[in-house]
């Protein structure tokens, strides 16, 4: 019988949160409503998806477009053009830098974007320490 669990678990489409981007994690309590599950926690559900976190997602998207192809960008270029954007000029851009990750993370799930470590793609849900953003090959 523990075959069939797994297999059950396997058979569910993978999901993205709506709001950091990182895969959703299937969980017993969501076996009823899994096709409802949009946030990987209460604290996403919460905060969702604000206007700066758009605008982040924006800024990505540009400064990918200023650039050739293949070119990368860093999260914390959208941050501080984001910040700068609003007014923002001292160094509390840095606190823009998470929800410019989870704006990368959400781009990868759309396809938009790849996240690359060391010049190779990685899970973007799984991605530890300083990554780079490029677009996607169209391949």
């Amino acid at each position: 019988m523990a075959g069939i669990g797994s297999w059950a678990m396997t058979d569910r489409a993978p999901k993205t949160c709506v709001a950091c981007g990182r895969a959703v994690e299937w969980r017993k309590k969501w076996e009823r409503n899994w096709e409802s599950v949009r946030y990987c926690s209460s604290a996403c559900r919460q905060r969702g998806v604000r206007n700066v976190d758009q605008a982040l997602e924006s800024a990505i998207t540009t400064l990918l477009d200023e650039r050739a192809r293949g070119a990368t960008i860093c999260p914390s270029e959208a941050a501080t053009l984001v910040a700068h954007g609003q007014g923002i000029d001292d160094d509390r851009w840095r606190n823009l830098m998470e929800p410019a990750r989870a704006a990368a993370r959400r781009l990868v799930a759309a396809g938009e974007v790849e996240i690359v470590q060391h010049g190779r793609v990685v899970d973007p849900s799984t991605a530890k320490g300083a990554i780079l953003i490029r677009r996607r090959d169209p391949r």
